[in-house]
């Protein structure tokens, strides 16, 4: 049998020879292999919940089994099956008082196939693709449609998030506009004034455009955390705002992370219908459809208001302990003069961690927690960050708050010896 050499792919694709793999999995893999091993590791690497610590909805559980035991096994219709399409419309105008026809919406195996179909189905090759870094994968996302990244860089003197200000220059030539709130990686939330004058943005370019005849500047809003905010922060759509923006906007959505359902992947868009009617053909191409059984378990789920509510007083309660186990761990180091700093927990899953030892770049930071204290985080590289900022993100949904003390204990001893 002849040996085949990995070297040899330059009888691929110039796409497959220039795609980066996710760096974010690349580092996780690495973990999961220390693990098998049998070392202590605090992971705090992968954005993921583990069933040990954070388990779906009991309710939806039993949905999904009643789903599967009614046969509900074949193919759903491409779109989604109606119940659900019907379902997210009536919970965007409960929580959102956003009114969406059914054409809006479209149901797929998660929300990654969304925000692909969504950058296929209105960047051409050589437009601007407008985000900021660090956030997650859009520098990949711009990469396979032949996009041009425009990256705007954001720290935390913003919050880690952009400003209407800082984006009003970028915006005049470009196709598609990339927020995600509250934000992979920082876990930082956009105040409501942050985005209405986002949207406001938005609605004045396309005034521009339309007195013009030029084509619109798209929207994509990605809110798969938006139920997970601590506080008084509170997650605001767009349109909520200025309903104006509507006609721009494309919503990425699903259940992935608000009911730690990562892998059940049922993720939905709300968009304009004539963008979601390509997004639904790209899709139908690759065959990215949420399974059936889960999709009619969640069509019933969303109308639980009660259920849901239940569910996130504990599931917010028991994230927001971890994140503040680690806000304090190393808000205590700090007192102590070690070189580090944290942002208090807003949202999502992660934590924003600096760590502030000169001479080192963030790879070796991060393998020094790793070698040296079991301690396994990612750096804001993997998000399209460039510089050297001593940022990592901590997810905190795979960990027990006693393996994140012993972590923190020994990562204490580690900036102590240093």
């Amino acid at each position: 049998m002849t040996a085949v050499n990995v070297q040899e792919d330059t009888g691929l694709s110039s796409l497959a020879r220039g795609l980066v793999g996710s760096e974010i999995l690349k580092i996780a893999r690495e973990i999961n292999a220390l693990c098998d091993k049998g070392k202590q590791i605090c992971n705090l690497t992968v954005g993921d919940f583990s069933p040990k610590q954070f388990r779906i909805p009991h309710k939806l559980e039993e949905l999904i089994a009643e789903a599967l035991a009614a046969g509900e096994t074949n193919y759903p219709p491409s779109d989604g099956v109606k119940e659900l399409r019907q379902a997210v419309v009536r919970f965007f105008h409960d929580t959102f008082g956003l009114t969406y026809p059914i054409e809006s919406t479209l149901i797929a195996g998660g929300s990654r196939p969304l925000i692909y179909a969504a950058y296929a189905s209105v960047v051409d090759p050589g437009d601007k693709v407008v985000y900021p870094t660090p956030s997650w994968n859009n520098n990949h996302y711009t990469y396979l449609v032949g996009g041009v990244p425009v990256e705007l860089v954001v720290g935390p003197e913003t919050n880690f998030l952009p400003t209407a200000d800082q984006l009003r220059p970028l915006v005049r030539d470009a196709r598609l506009l990339c927020i995600n709130t509250p934000v992979n990686p920082t876990g930082t939330v956009m105040a409501r004034d942050g985005v209405e004058a986002i949207a406001r943005l938005v609605v004045d370019e396309n005034s521009r455009r339309v007195a013009r005849g030029d084509r619109p500047l798209f929207l994509m809003w990605d809110q798969v955390y938006w139920m997970l905010t601590f506080g008084k922060n509170r997650h605001y759509a767009p349109p909520q705002l200025v309903p104006e923006s509507a006609r721009w906007t494309i919503f990425v959505d699903g259940i992935s992370k608000a009911f730690a359902a990562t892998g059940l992947r049922v993720g939905w868009t709300v968009a304009p219908p004539h963008v979601t009617a390509r997004m639904r053909d790209i899709l139908g191409h690759i065959g990215a459809w949420a399974p059936r059984a889960e999709q009619v378990a969640v069509a019933k789920f969303l109308g639980m208001g009660s259920e849901i509510e239940l569910f996130h007083e504990k599931m917010i309660r028991d994230l927001k302990l971890r994140l503040d186990l680690l806000h304090e761990g190393f808000e205590s180091m700090r007192r102590d003069g070690l070189p580090v700093r944290a942002f208090e927990p807003q949202g999502a899953i992660y934590l924003s961690v600096q760590f502030q030892i000169a001479g080192r770049t963030n790879e070796e930071i991060r393998r020094l927690l790793l070698d040296r204290a079991g301690f396994a985080v990612v750096p804001f590289q993997a998000f399209g960050l460039k510089q050297e900022t001593g940022w990592f993100r901590l997810s905190a949904g795979a960990v027990s708050p006693e393996e994140i003390e012993a972590g923190l204990a020994r990562v204490r001893d580690v900036l102590q010896q240093l």
